[in-house]
């Protein structure tokens, strides 16, 4: 059995999104993947490669004006010669975002990062956890205190730098990394008995 690989392909204005970026890589670590972070505005020929060889991807950028970022755009634009081969079909893909607002729009960027994986043919891995904060013995520190459940979703005071990242949402984050590389370990063992 070989170990999956799992990149994070993301993209921070600020730093906010980057908090999120390490605690996927963290969380994927922790549950035996080999992790790689790639700054898409900064992405290397290296980088395409290991891309292209990893089990997983998880897309990251913060919520500017209801999507994702200009600098992750060019990546994903970029990325069409990928798609002319379908070099990523039957991968796996997740998504992480930041905010100012509690909502700010932030389902429309992880929709874009869903059309975006399946439009390469991915499977997309959601974050699998029920809403929190949303009874009365809930509090801002449960996981998806957002409750979102397409990816990880995370709000940030936009008067506040990447050391204010919520907890709540580094621990959220944390949950998606060990989700994709355990659903990366289950599906390489699902083509090893195929």
């Amino acid at each position: 059995m070989t170990t999956p690989v799992v990149s994070i392909a993301y993209h921070s204005g600020y730093g906010h999104t980057a908090v999120l970026a390490e605690a996927v890589r963290a969380g994927a670590a922790e549950a035996g993947a080999e992790v790689h972070l790639i700054k898409v505005d900064e992405i290397t020929d290296e980088q395409w490669e290991t891309l292209d060889r990893s089990d997983a991807i998880v897309f990251g950028s913060p919520t500017y004006m209801g999507t994702a970022s200009g600098a992750f755009h060019v990546f994903a634009e970029a990325s069409s010669k990928r798609w002319f081969g379908q070099d990523w079909k039957d991968k796996l893909a997740a998504g992480f975002t930041n905010s100012g607002s509690k909502s700010g729009d932030k389902l429309h960027t992880l929709q874009f990062f869903q059309i975006l994986a399946g439009q390469h043919g991915m499977h997309w891995v959601n974050l699998g956890l029920h809403p929190g904060w949303n009874n009365s013995e809930g509090t801002e520190h449960d996981l998806n205190r957002l409750g979102v459940f397409a990816g990880a979703a995370a709000q940030t005071n936009v008067d506040q730098g990447p050391e204010a990242v919520h907890k709540a949402d580094i621990a959220t984050a944390e949950h998606l990394g060990r989700r994709v590389a355990r659903t990366a370990e289950v599906f390489a063992r699902g083509r090893v008995a195929a």
